[in-house]
C-alpha cells in the first residue's frame, strides 16, 4: 500500500495539467501514487500518455471537483488522500517531503498542513503568508481547539493532505464544489492536525476574465458556506470566534471589491448582516478604530451609511497620498538640485565613500577594505553611508553621512572612489574620474543578476534594464574564485575588471590568533571545552517570512550538555523559541544580531547552513561543515543555482533533523569522508582567499600599482588558517 495517493483532478485547464504530470513523472516515487481524475477528453487524453506512472479515472465534461475529486478517492490506495487540481502545480520534492512527514505521524492525526507557492499570469512562485503559522505550530500534533489560529492560514484543499480513513468517514461534509469550504471543514472535523512548513503545492491563479462571471448565487453562497461551518463550531468557543471574525473579514472584503450590481450589493449587504448578528460569539468585542466602524455599520444593516463611510475614507486615503506625494516630490528636487550642484566641484582624489547591506553600518567586505586602506594609505578619507537608525550602531568616531542630506549629495558627487556591497542608488552618476569598486557579500550558489530572469521568484520587482545600467558603472568587481568570476561576468555583463583578489572580510580566518579565538568565545559565553556548532540558514524567496527549520530545542537535547548552538537567523520562533532552562544553561543561544558574523564563525567548531554563501567562507578555517538541505529541490527549482550542492557538498548532507541530530552525535561530522570533501570544496571556492586579499584590493584601486607587483595568492595547500576553537581552548 503506498504512504501517499496522489488525486489530480479537473480539466486540462489551459494545459497546466500536461506540466503538472511531466513534473511528477520526471520523478516517480515507490510510496507515492498519481491517480488523474481526467474532466472531459483533453484531460483524458493527456493523463493516458503518462501511463504507466498515473491511473486514470476519465470522467465527462462537466464533472464538477466535488465528483472528480470523490472518483479519484474511491480508486486511490494510498493511506494518505494529497487533492491537487488540475491547473495546479507541485513542486519536485512535495510528494516525497510530504510522504516522509506523513510516515512518521501518529494514529490521531487527520491531517497534515503545507504551505503553498501561488502563481498568476504574470509571476510564478509568489511565497504565501501561511509559513510562518505552519513554523509556529511546531512539530507536535494538535488539536484544533488548541490552535485555532490555524484557520487563518489560505482556505485550499491542496494544502490539506487528508488521511483515507478521515476523508470516508467524513466524505458528505467534504464534497463541496467549494474549496475554500472543503478546506476549513477538514480542520474543522479532524481529531488533530500536524503542519508540515515546506511548500508541497503551487497554487495557480487563473486570469479573473479568463473564468465565468460571478452570479449573485454564487456572491450569496459565500454566507451560506459561513453558516454551515459555523454550525459545526458551535460548542467550540476558541473555533467559533477565530472562524466568525474570518466569516465578517471574507463578507466586507468581498463586498469592497465591487463588481456587483447595486440590488446584488444590497441582498448580500444584507444576508451578511443578519449572520453577523446572528453568529456573533457571547461577549464579542469589535475592534477599534475603522475596522470597527465597518462591523458595527455591517451589524445595523446600514448600508447606506456603510457606503457613505467607503466613499470618505476612499477620499481620505487620496488626499492624504497626493499631500505625500507632493511632499516627497518637493524633497526630492531639493535633493536632486543639491546633488546637481555637487556634480559640478572637482572629485576629490582623497575621498572615499564606503557602504554595506543597504547602508546598515561597517560591515562586510567594504569594512575590510576600509580597514586596510587606514593602514597602508592614510592620507585617503573614508567616509560611510549609513541609515539615520543605524548611526548609534556606528564604532566611535566614524565618518558618515545620511541619505538624503546636503552632506550626503556633496559626498557622493565628489568623492574619488565609491566602494559598496551592493549597488549604490540609480541615480548616482559616474563620473569620468571616479571609481566605483563592487565588493559583492557571498559565493554565489543561487542565481543573481540576469540570471533571474528565468526565476520570478527570486526577482520579484526586480528591474533589470535598471540593474545593467548600475552594472555599467563598476569599474572592478572582486571575486574569491574562478567559479564567481565566470558567474558575475554571465550574470553581470559589462566592461569592468574582475580583480580576482579573494574577499577582504575573508583575511581575518587566516590572521587571528588564538588570543582571539578564546576572546570571542569568552564574549559569547561559551564555556571552555564545549562544542560550539553555529546554525546559519538562509532565507528562501518562495517564504513569507523566516521559516525555522529545526526544532531547536529536541535538537539542543539530543546533542547534550557538551554543545552549545548558536542560531544566527531571523528573530528565531518569532517569541516561541526554545525553553528558558536551554538559554539560561547557555546551550542555544540567538546571535542573529551579533556582527560581525566573521567573530561567530572563528567561534565555532562546526558550521551547520543549508544554502547561505557563509558555507563558501567557513571553509577558509578547514573546520566540519555540514549541510542541511531538506527542501532542496524546492530551492532549486524556485530559486535555481550554479552547481549541484548535494553532488559537491563541503561536508556531510543532512535532509531531516533526524539525519543531523545522527551526524552530530557520531564521528560523521568530521570522520575522514567529511575532511575529504571539505578539502575538494576548499580548493574549488577558497581559491583566492589565503589573508592578503584587502591588501591586494588597496594597493591595485587606490594604490594603482599593477598585477604583477601585488603579493602572489598562495596556494590552498601553504595557508595557515586560524586556530580552531579545540587547539586555542584546550580542556
Amino acid at each position: 500500500m503506498p504512504e501517499l495517493s496522489v488525486i489530480v483532478h479537473g480539466p486540462n485547464t489551459q494545459d497546466h495539467l500536461t506540466g503538472l504530470l511531466d513534473s511528477m513523472a520526471a520523478r516517480p516515487l515507490p510510496d507515492v501514487e498519481i491517480v488523474v481524475a481526467a474532466v472531459g477528453d483533453w484531460a483524458r487524453r493527456t493523463a493516458e500518455r503518462h501511463s504507466p506512472y498515473v491511473q486514470v479515472v476519465p470522467l465527462p465534461d462537466g464533472t464538477g471537483d466535488a465528483a472528480a475529486r470523490a472518483a479519484g478517492a474511491e480508486r486511490a490506495a494510498g493511506r494518505w488522500l494529497h487533492f491537487v487540481h488540475a491547473k495546479d502545480g507541485l513542486p519536485a520534492a512535495g510528494p516525497h517531503t510530504v510522504a516522509e512527514r506523513l510516515a512518521a505521524l501518529p494514529d490521531p492525526v487527520d491531517v497534515l498542513l503545507v504551505d503553498h507557492v501561488r502563481s498568476t499570469w504574470r509571476s510564478a512562485g509568489l511565497p504565501s503568508p501561511d509559513g510562518p503559522l505552519l513554523a509556529r505550530a511546531g512539530r507536535a500534533d494538535l488539536a484544533l481547539d488548541d490552535s485555532a489560529r490555524l484557520l487563518r492560514l489560505t482556505p485550499l484543499l491542496g494544502t490539506r493532505v487528508l488521511r483515507a480513513a478521515f476523508w470516508r468517514a467524513h466524505r458528505a461534509r467534504l464534497g463541496s464544489d467549494d474549496e475554500a469550504h472543503a478546506a476549513l471543514a477538514a480542520l474543522l472535523l479532524a481529531d488533530r492536525v500536524a503542519c508540515l512548513p515546506h511548500v508541497a503545492l503551487e497554487d495557480r491563479r487563473l486570469r479573473s476574465a479568463a473564468l465565468p462571471p460571478v452570479t449573485a448565487e454564487q456572491r450569496y453562497a459565500l454566507i451560506d458556506r459561513y453558516e454551515s461551518l459555523l454550525d459545526l463550531a458551535r460548542e467550540r468557543p476558541a473555533v467559533h470566534t477565530v472562524l466568525y471574525e474570518i466569516m465578517v473579514r471574507d463578507c466586507l472584503r468581498t463586498f469592497a471589491r465591487g463588481g456587483m450590481p447595486d440590488a446584488v450589493a444590497r441582498e448580500f449587504f444584507h444576508r451578511a448582516s443578519t449572520a453577523a448578528l446572528r453568529r456573533r460569539p457571547d461577549g464579542y468585542r469589535r475592534p477599534a478604530g475603522p475596522e470597527g466602524v465597518r462591523r458595527a455599520l455591517l451589524e445595523e444593516g446600514a448600508y447606506t451609511r456603510y457606503r457613505a463611510f467607503q466613499h470618505a475614507n476612499h477620499a481620505r486615503r487620496a488626499v492624504r497620498s497626493t499631500v505625500r506625494t507632493g511632499r516627497h516630490r518637493l524633497a526630492a528636487r531639493v535633493r536632486d538640485q543639491q546633488y546637481r550642484l555637487a556634480l559640478h566641484r572637482p572629485v576629490d582624489p582623497q575621498l572615499a565613500v564606503f557602504a554595506a547591506y543597504w547602508n546598515r553600518g561597517v560591515a562586510c567586505n567594504p569594512a575590510a577594505i576600509a580597514a586596510k586602506l587606514a593602514e597602508l594609505a592614510p592620507d585617503i578619507h573614508p567616509v560611510w553611508v549609513v541609515t539615520a537608525e543605524n548611526v548609534a550602531l556606528l564604532p566611535p568616531g566614524t565618518d558618515h553621512v545620511v541619505p538624503g542630506t546636503r552632506r550626503y549629495a556633496e559626498v557622493i558627487a565628489t568623492a574619488k572612489y565609491l566602494v559598496n556591497n551592493v549597488n549604490f542608488p540609480n541615480a548616482v552618476v559616474k563620473r569620468p574620474d571616479a571609481v566605483h569598486l563592487q565588493t559583492h557579500h557571498g559565493t554565489p550558489l543561487k542565481r543573481m543578476g540576469l540570471d533571474q530572469l528565468a526565476h520570478p521568484a527570486a526577482a520579484q520587482g526586480l528591474d533589470f534594464a535598471a540593474l545593467l545600467h548600475r552594472v555599467d558603472k563598476w569599474d572592478y568587481s572582486i571575486s574569491a574564485n574562478s567559479h564567481t568570476t565566470r558567474m558575475w561576468q554571465r550574470a553581470y555583463p559589462s566592461r569592468y575588471v574582475s580583480l580576482d583578489h579573494g574577499y577582504p572580510r575573508n583575511d581575518v580566518y587566516y590572521t587571528a590568533g588564538a588570543e582571539d579565538v578564546r576572546a570571542i568565545r569568552a564574549r559569547l559565553g561559551i564555556p571552555p571545552g564545549r562544542r560550539a556548532v553555529l546554525y546559519a540558514p538562509t532565507h528562501r524567496d518562495y517564504e513569507a517570512g523566516w521559516t525555522p527549520r529545526l526544532d531547536l530545542a529536541a535538537l539542543a537535547d539530543r546533542l547534550g550538555e557538551d554543545t552549545v548552538l548558536l542560531v544566527r537567523g531571523h528573530y528565531f520562533y518569532d517569541g516561541g523559541g526554545p525553553p528558558a532552562g536551554l538559554r539560561r544553561s547557555g546551550r542555544v543561544l540567538d546571535v542573529s544580531s551579533y556582527d560581525p558574523v566573521e567573530e561567530l564563525c572563528l567561534a565555532a567548531d562546526a558550521l551547520v547552513t543549508d544554502y547561505s554563501s557563509i558555507m563558501f567562507d567557513y571553509a577558509n578555517l578547514d573546520r566540519p561543515l555540514i549541510i542541511h538541505a531538506d527542501d532542496w529541490e524546492t530551492y532549486r527549482i524556485t530559486r535555481g543555482v550554479y552547481f549541484d550542492l548535494m553532488a559537491e557538498a563541503p561536508g556531510p548532507v543532512a535532509r531531516t533533523q533526524e539525519e543531523l541530530t545522527e551526524i552530530l552525535t557520531t564521528d560523521a561530522w568530521r570522520d575522514d569522508r567529511a575532511a575529504k570533501a571539505r578539502a575538494a570544496f576548499r580548493r574549488r571556492f577558497c581559491e583566492y582567499d589565503d589573508g592578503r586579499a584587502a591588501e591586494r584590493v588597496v594597493r591595485r584601486v587606490f594604490l594603482g600599482q599593477d598585477e604583477a607587483s601585488l603579493p602572489p595568492v598562495l596556494p590552498v595547500e601553504q595557508r595557515t588558517p586560524a586556530p580552531s576553537p579545540e587547539e586555542a581552548c584546550p580542556s
